[in-house]
């Protein structure tokens, strides 16, 4: 059996297996390897590298889970807890009576992930159809994230249901919210617009970001891998919807004042026009209307000429409409009366070499015979009575060369150079209005001092009385939301000074104002104003059917480089109505009318005509005076001098 084994071995080629006899003794206790003595670095290393491993390993538990222990149950629980955003509500936007200028409605998002997505190439064509692009671009956006891109946000609900029928997989709707804009191009220069993200990008949207825009909630829930919720986890954190702004702007008012300067630009083949509404017993803003316009919830192709809110932003030289602020300085300062005689022939003034002239000689004419005819030779002999220290100062209390405090972007403060360096010439022609700049909006308010028997009125944008901004808050009915009402430093005082009920029930309390001018040369000057739009002045075709009006026409060349176009013109009319009782200052601007006629009377005071009739109405100011069948226009219009 042996052999057979050894033989067995021999063929595997194992070594032959030798007797228990003829093994080798081994002696391990006397083995040289054994004998030979460890170094002690060897045995010290091998312990310290055993203790050092054991180190980091308490160190990496330590770290894990005592310092970061926060970190990885947050890592762990993104496995399968959600924050879910609760979307804050943007704040309403409101005019005067609470009619809604902006709000926010629920818009569908529609969004994919690309690396689900799967459509056929008539899927895929009928979708990029609907999200208005070619194939090829919708194809290079869902190639640029693997796990998510927007398809489009806040789209129309018939498109995100078209989408939806398609029934591609990998594409999903969301729901936003998304802005909208009831007066559309009418109010847009007031509201503004907001971007993608519902922040304020122009206009009311901007000015009160902050009120508008709330604060977004968050709940948080456990899902499982099928996406659905299993139940929540903490506490929840509810949305504060934004605060909603109550505008001083008539919506109605805003309007009307909209279409006739859309009219008058499109009449006269101008560039542009404004309209400006003041109330000029609650120092509010009733209208800012500007052509060109734009629609706020489509702003495709939109030019920076469109966007501009040219009442506050854009500035000219007011030319005429400066004439009667200095006769109202030179009668309170006494150096002249409403009757004082001054002299014009030949209808031409030369002052240091330079000769300023009228449209045509008048003679002897009263103080407000030269306001009534704009005689540019007589309101320079005025001024050149008085030092340039009174008139900068004059300028200045009726709020020239500072910028109106109304809180909207881009309000501009205009132009008005300090007193010691004008020359004589200068203090001239800043008499009637050239060598100065203002807005249209300045202008208005400045006529204040007129239509408040001497007061300059502050403005504001905000409804004053039971208006401005509403709390934050979330109930369950948005229209009983509280009103905090608007205040301001400045005296109401309803009691002395008559109420006027307008016809959506209000009761107006008088603003009071810095007294500029005294009561008595404010109606002075009032009346000089109603001259202006009766026979023998420059503005026949301002006067409005039952009301009794005044003002003051204002024609100027405009600006090129550093002298001025011979054949463009800006063309405006500021006054008041009615005056028996003044209760609304209205200032219309035209810019560049192309059809040959440019002067203020002839171009913007029809507007201002217009714009009167309707805004009294509105407000329920009775007819001062008897309702003729028609308004005189006929009268022939005294030729302004600019």
């Amino acid at each position: 059996m042996s052999r057979f084994g050894d033989l067995w071995r021999r063929l595997r080629g194992q070594p032959r297996r030798q007797s228990k006899a003829a093994m080798p003794t081994v002696r391990y206790a006397t083995s040289p390897l054994l004998a030979s003595r460890t170094p002690p670095w060897r045995v010290k290393f091998l312990i310290g590298a055993i203790g050092l491993g054991f180190a980091v390993l308490i160190g990496r538990a330590a770290w894990i889970q005592i310092i970061h222990n926060d970190f990885y149950q947050q890592q762990g629980a993104s496995r399968y807890e959600r924050r879910i955003e609760l979307e804050a509500n943007r704040g309403r936007i409101l005019d005067r009576n609470g009619e809604l200028l902006a709000s926010s409605v629920p818009a569908p998002s529609l969004w994919a992930i690309p690396k689900d997505f799967n459509a056929t190439p008539e899927q895929l064509g009928k979708l990029a159809k609907l999200l208005e692009m070619k194939p090829a671009e919708l194809k290079k956006r869902l190639g640029t994230s693997p796990n998510f891109v927007w398809l489009r946000r806040k789209a129309p609900d018939e498109v995100a249901q078209k989408v939806a029928d398609l029934k591609i997989k990998g594409v999903y709707e969301l729901r936003e919210w998304r802005r909208q804009y009831p007066e559309s191009e009418s109010a847009a220069h007031i509201v503004g617009f907001t971007n993608i993200e519902d922040e304020g990008q122009e206009g009311i949207e901007l000015a009160y970001q902050k009120q508008l825009s709330g604060h977004d909630g968050a709940r948080h829930v456990i899902k499982d891998r099928l996406g659905r919720v299993v139940e929540s986890v903490g506490d929840t954190i509810p949305a504060v919807d934004g605060q909603s702004i109550r505008l001083s702007i008539d919506a109605k008012i805003q309007f009307y004042a909209y279409q006739r300067i859309r009219d008058a630009v499109a009449l006269h083949k101008a560039k542009a026009g404004s309209v400006v509404v003041l109330d000029a017993v609650t120092g509010e803003v009733l209208a800012l209307a500007n052509v060109p316009s734009y629609t706020p919830e489509d702003r495709r192709n939109l030019t920076g000429a469109q966007l501009r809110n040219r009442a506050l932003t854009d500035t000219f030289e007011p030319g005429s409409t400066m004439k009667p602020i200095i006769a109202a300085l030179a009668m309170e300062t006494g150096r002249v009366t409403p009757h004082t005689v001054i002299p014009t022939a030949p209808g031409r003034l030369t002052i240091d070499g330079s000769t300023i002239s009228d449209s045509h000689p008048h003679g002897d004419l009263t103080v407000e015979e030269v306001i009534q005819k704009s005689s540019n030779v007589g309101t320079a002999k005025i001024a050149l009575q008085m030092q340039p220290r009174e008139m900068w100062e004059m300028f200045s209390a009726v709020g020239l060369g500072q910028k109106p405090q109304l809180g909207f972007p881009g309000v501009v403060t205009g132009r008005l150079r300090p007193y010691k360096s004008w020359r004589r010439i200068e203090q001239v022609t800043m008499s009637y209005g050239y060598g100065l700049s203002a807005s249209l909006f300045q202008l208005a308010q400045a006529y204040t001092i007129f239509a408040s028997d001497g007061e300059l009125i502050p403005m504001t944008l905000l409804k004053r009385d039971g208006g401005g901004i509403e709390p934050r808050q979330t109930p369950a009915n948005e229209d009983e939301r509280p009103v905090l009402a608007f205040r301001t430093g400045f005296r109401p005082d309803g009691a002395k000074q008559g109420r006027v009920t307008s016809e959506v029930g209000e009761e107006p309390i008088r603003m009071h104002g810095t007294r500029v001018i005294s009561p008595e040369t404010a109606r002075a000057v009032r009346k000089m104003l109603m001259m202006v739009t009766q026979a023998g002045g420059t503005a026949p075709k301002a006067q409005a059917l039952g009301y009794s009006v005044g003002g003051k026409t204002g024609t100027a060349h405009k600006q090129e480089g550093r002298g001025y176009a011979g054949n463009k013109y800006r063309s405006w009319f500021v006054g008041i109505a009615p005056i028996s009782q003044p209760r609304i200052v209205v200032a219309v601007m035209v810019d560049e009318p192309g059809t040959g006629v440019y002067f203020g009377g002839e171009v913007a005071a029809p507007v201002f005509s217009q714009v009167v009739q309707q805004t009294l109405h509105r407000l329920g100011v009775l007819p001062d005076m008897e309702v003729q069948s028609q308004i005189q226009t006929s009268i022939p219009a005294e030729v302004e001098s600019f």
